[in-house]
């Protein structure tokens, strides 16, 4: 049994023979098939220059699903802050924020959202990777903009993405909730979590630790479609594993055909059992195990699978089994 709450994070996946266009088109009706499922919260992340993710700002990404919804609430997973300037983020998360009172998340990461060191410099007008320092700063700006300067009524709410224990100090220090990215770097979530709670200061943004843990789930009626649906993204992973970022996202018969090295499907099935694949019961089965193991406050699933109808249909058999499994 899942007690937690359950959100998405949606990663905008731009499928091998469609355009970018099609993706767009296809938020808003994720959203909406997300809101009536019942799911928490939907997060949009920030990637660039990848032929397999598409290159959509989450504030517009937020803006285009929040005017084809009425509940959900809706942010980014995260927006990557060396790549903005604080006072830019503030002024568009908060005007979403007065726009869409209490259902807006500024989820707040560091990374450069690419692999490609010419897009990062880019994105940062020819500056080089942020310091500790620099982010520690850019995260603190972006606060206080948001309280001193924006100033238009209701305030989003911020969240820092971490997958270390430097992103989980400074999530403390500042009291903030965490996103705990247990999708990308599931080796690191325990010792996280253990120093974000030990180090936790409160503050007007959150009293208490406060964690949402980001996992990998996908969910088809057999294990054996379950691993079909999965496949395309073990492509772009093993590409990953080779240091090669423009592999575009295949289609499941495509990945069937790929011929994977035994080293690659090695790692692939170490990672793949740190995250929740398979049928209903087995993918609910491991998402109570992990919201048991970490102390999770929500699980937040992300589904990279080829075709709109099968992420949702991942999406809606682990919610029906959920209920199921409370029922009396």
């Amino acid at each position: 049994m899942i007690d937690v709450p359950i959100s998405a994070l949606e990663v905008a996946v731009v499928e091998s023979g469609t355009r970018g266009v099609e993706t767009l088109r296809d938020t808003a009706t994720f959203a909406r098939r997300l809101e009536l499922l019942g799911y928490h919260r939907i997060w949009y992340a920030e990637h660039h220059h990848s032929p397999a993710i598409g290159a959509f700002p989450p504030v517009v990404l937020i803006a285009h699903a929040a005017a084809s919804t009425s509940v959900i609430r809706l942010g980014s997973g995260g927006v990557l802050a060396p790549n903005h300037a604080p006072i830019t983020l503030a002024e568009q998360f908060g005007t979403l924020a007065a726009l869409h009172a209490d259902r807006i998340d500024l989820g707040i990461g560091r990374g450069p959202g690419t692999f490609d060191e010419a897009t990062a410099r880019e994105l940062r007008r020819g500056a080089g990777p942020a310091t500790d320092a620099q982010y520690h700063d850019d995260v603190a700006a972006i606060l206080s903009f948001l309280v001193d300067e924006v100033a238009l009524g209701p305030l989003p709410e911020p969240w820092l993405l971490c997958s270390s224990t430097a992103g989980a100090a400074l999530a403390a220090r500042l009291g903030l909730p965490i996103a705990v990215a247990h999708h990308i770097r599931p080796d690191n979530t325990f010792t996280v979590l253990e120093r974000y709670r030990a180090a936790f200061i409160p503050s007007r943004w959150c009293e208490q630790p406060r964690v949402v843990v980001c996992v990998e789930a996908i969910c088809a009626e057999t294990e054996q479609e379950a691993a079909w649906r999965a496949g395309p993204m073990d492509v772009v992973k093993a590409g990953l594993l080779k240091g090669l970022s423009e592999i575009p996202f295949p289609t499941p018969a495509d990945a069937a055909a790929h011929p994977f090295t035994a080293e690659e499907r090695q790692a692939l099935a170490g990672f793949r059992a740190q995250q929740a694949c398979g049928t209903p019961e087995a993918v609910v089965r491991r998402l109570a195990q992990l919201a048991a193991e970490t102390g999770a406050d929500e699980l937040m699933l992300t589904t990279p699978v080829y075709d709109l109808d099968a992420r949702v249909r991942s999406y809606d058999l682990i919610k029906k089994h959920c209920v199921a499994t409370k029922a009396p």
